[in-house]
């Protein structure tokens, strides 16, 4: 195999997110649902021999140092392997938006490097390298929407209905460690159970960075009125800056200028399931 091309890398939304405590370390405690939807990045590698590592940005430019050459660069230190790859990016999903936009590249990276490579690893040895990358990575490598505990490592797989999503970027982004780093934030909600979200998964708890994050970007303010005045509630999606909601109409409408909106669809399954060895 020489090269793998329109590799794709799914968003995601968190249909809620509740911070239940903080461990001695300062990592916090979360309970989440995360949940696929068809925004996607794609990527495109073609093998190198030489063992060098390059990348190509298809679209909007990318830091020099981004989580898809981590990824490379971790899984060919992990595996030994002397063989190279050159990876083209076309960046669609917005960064600082909280819908994992990056970690997301760096897991189809690992998966897809994995297959180019020939390296045959499974998920769990994927999934150890990913969670050094991020927290949100071994999502996206299990593939399936999944109820979300501890910092991220812990997943089970739930069943969510299909629905349709109108999801808004202000132009604003937001850094999750002042999210997380700030005093106001409420670390201490109930434990919820998988039930009680099964009941109601798209009307369950609420996002307790939100408030914090209004405070520091009026952008998210902004943006939730907006949906609001076209008759929705909204949520915001992990640390933010993007909201979402609901949508049931065929038209999508005209956001101010500088913001990104998109209707997307969810999803089952990653559409690269299966590419490693082992047992989702």
């Amino acid at each position: 195999m020489r090269a793998l091309y329109e590799v794709a890398a799914p968003a995601k939304l968190n249909l809620f997110l509740h911070v239940t405590g903080r461990r001695p370390d300062g990592y916090h405690l979360l309970q989440s649902v995360f949940m696929l939807i068809d925004w996607h990045d794609t990527l495109h590698f073609d093998l190198r021999t030489d063992g060098m590592l390059s990348r190509e940005d298809l679209g909007p430019a990318l830091p020099a140092d981004d989580l898809t050459l981590r990824a490379a660069r971790a899984l060919q230190q992990a595996s030994g392997t002397p063989l190279g790859a050159h990876i083209g990016v076309l960046k669609r999903v917005p960064a600082q938006a909280g819908m994992g936009g990056g970690s997301s590249d760096a897991a189809s990276c690992l998966l897809a490097l994995n297959r180019l490579w020939g390296l045959n690893l499974g998920l769990q040895q994927l999934a150890a390298i990913g969670l050094k990358l991020g927290a949100d990575v071994p999502f996206f490598l299990y593939g399936r929407n999944a109820w979300v505990e501890g910092i991220g490592e812990s997943m089970q797989p739930v069943d969510i209905p299909p629905a349709r999503f109108l999801v808004v970027k202000p132009p604003q982004g937001l850094e999750t460690a002042k999210i997380f780093g700030s005093p106001s934030l409420k670390r201490d909600s109930d434990r919820a159970i998988v039930d009680g979200f099964a009941a109601q998964p798209f009307y369950f708890g609420k996002n307790d960075l939100q408030d914090v994050a209004q405070a520091l970007s009026t952008d998210v303010a902004d943006a939730l009125k907006w949906l609001s005045a076209h008759g929705k509630n909204g949520r915001m999606t992990g640390s933010g800056s993007a909201v979402f909601a609901l949508w049931d109409r065929d038209d999508q409408p005209i956001a101010p200028q500088g913001w990104q909106t998109r209707i997307c669809s969810n999803m089952d399954v990653h559409p690269l399931a299966g590419w490693a060895s082992g047992d989702n």
